[in-house]
């Protein structure tokens, strides 16, 4: 009996790292919000733009670096994506004014695109066998999480000790040093058959077909409700939620304050999908996966329906971060398994790129509007809402989508 090929190869160990920082450095984001603003007295919608466009140059960035790393090489990609990153890190460090703070984000968006999900999960996809690969892709989105789980209170921490300029510099130096794991990345080469067919008919044949474009614009409010949430949840945290009271749980682990509360948050969201994305990927080699990109959706938009419904407690912000948190990255594994089931590996970092890019548009939306609309109200109740309301679409729109591979994949007559 052949025995099972391992699942922790060094292409998934390496790509795990890589993904982590990324992810750390990116989670970080809606930490510097009140203090940036407050230094320069910006209006919050100022910094919250610099944010939405990094994310949508994320989303532009992503199919670039996915067709570069198909084309040149995987490695060479994700190296150029972390200069690009680290180099973004350092200009926004000396940004004084708003519109320079936003051209700088542009450089982080291209980064995170070069050495986030659409290049490893790829490389992973194309590295894992048949049976490890839904599992292999949810432990890499799962290092995502990892990165989420200490990024922001990392951010926090050393925001006690030095300004937000030099922790930018601290993160620029994270994004270098995770490219000394990128000798292990070596994935095998495409085959024969792949070689047979050009990435212009996979694209043409894929453009064309009604479920990509359900994919495409399923992936939309799973984007909105993530950047809107990174960017503005401490924030939100800080401002609306009732006091921590001495001798409670929290006050005794040292949250004593709604903002370091506000960082916590996104750091539980981000352990919780650890455990979350683990189960989509699991359950992705066993069930449909339109089916339980649906459900997922469903729940996104109870939990958060109902916790806006009910008073803003540090117990809600907790149960909220734990419930949405198992539920965050969990379309990711999902997703890009659909994309590679349908339409093949071999181009698999393109065509997730492409989808990924409709999640970028909801995050720039998610999070332009939240600064945005708060300026105008006060508050984040309308922002909120919309995403409650993207996620019930996202929900719809997956029903419809075709899982078969040969009905997908025939050439337009």
């Amino acid at each position: 009996m052949t025995p099972r090929p391992s699942i922790f190869t060094p292409v998934l160990i390496t790509g795990c790292i890589i993904i982590l920082i990324s992810f750390a450095v990116r989670a970080s984001f809606g930490v510097f919000q009140i203090p940036i603003a407050a230094e320069f007295n910006w209006p919050r919608a100022e910094f919250s733009l610099a944010i939405a466009i990094q994310n949508l140059a994320w989303g532009i960035g992503q199919p670039i670096f996915g067709a570069f790393a198909e084309k040149l090489g995987d490695r060479l990609a994700i190296v150029l994506g972390a200069l690009t990153y680290a180099a973004g890190l350092v200009l926004s460090s000396y940004a004084v004014t708003p519109l320079g703070m936003q051209a700088y984000e542009v450089l982080v968006g291209f980064g995170i695109a070069g050495t986030g999900f659409g290049v490893i999960l790829a490389v992973v996809g194309r590295a894992s066998s048949d049976a490890n690969r839904s599992m292999s892709l949810a432990i890499a989105t799962a290092a995502g999480s990892a990165g989420q789980v200490f990024g922001a209170p990392l951010a926090e921490f050393l925001l006690g000790m030095m300004t937000w300029q030099s922790v930018f510099l601290v993160f620029a130096a994270m994004i270098l040093a995770s490219l000394l794991m990128l000798p292990m990345m070596r994935a095998p080469a495409a085959t024969k058959a792949e070689l047979e067919e050009s990435m212009g008919a996979i694209l043409g044949r894929a453009l064309r077909d009604p479920t990509f474009a359900l994919i495409f614009l399923g992936f939309f409010s799973c984007g909105y409700q993530l950047g809107f949430i990174t960017a503005h949840f401490p924030a939100f945290v800080t401002e609306l939620c009732g006091p921590i009271m001495p001798g409670g749980v929290l006050h005794d682990l040292g949250i004593t304050t709604t903002s370091a509360l506000g960082a916590v948050a996104i750091s539980l969201i981000g352990l919780a999908n650890i455990a979350g994305t683990l189960t989509a990927g699991y359950l992705g080699n066993r069930f449909s996966k339109k089916y339980l990109l649906s459900g997922i959706y469903v729940l996104r938009t109870l939990v958060a329906g109902a916790f806006i419904l009910m008073p803003i407690t540090p117990a809600s912000v907790l149960l909220f971060s734990v419930g949405m948190g198992a539920l965050w990255l969990a379309t990711v594994p999902l997703t890009s398994g659909l994309i590679a089931h349908i339409y093949g590996l071999r181009y698999m970092g393109t065509l997730y790129g492409i989808v990924f890019f409709s999640h970028q548009l909801g995050s720039f939306m998610g999070v332009w509007l939240g600064g945005r609309l708060y300026d105008v109200y006060g508050d984040y109740t309308l922002v909120w809402w919309i995403g409650v309301g993207v996620g019930a679409f996202s929900a719809i729109v997956h029903l419809p989508v075709r899982e078969n591979r040969a009905a997908a994949v025939q050439p337009a007559q």
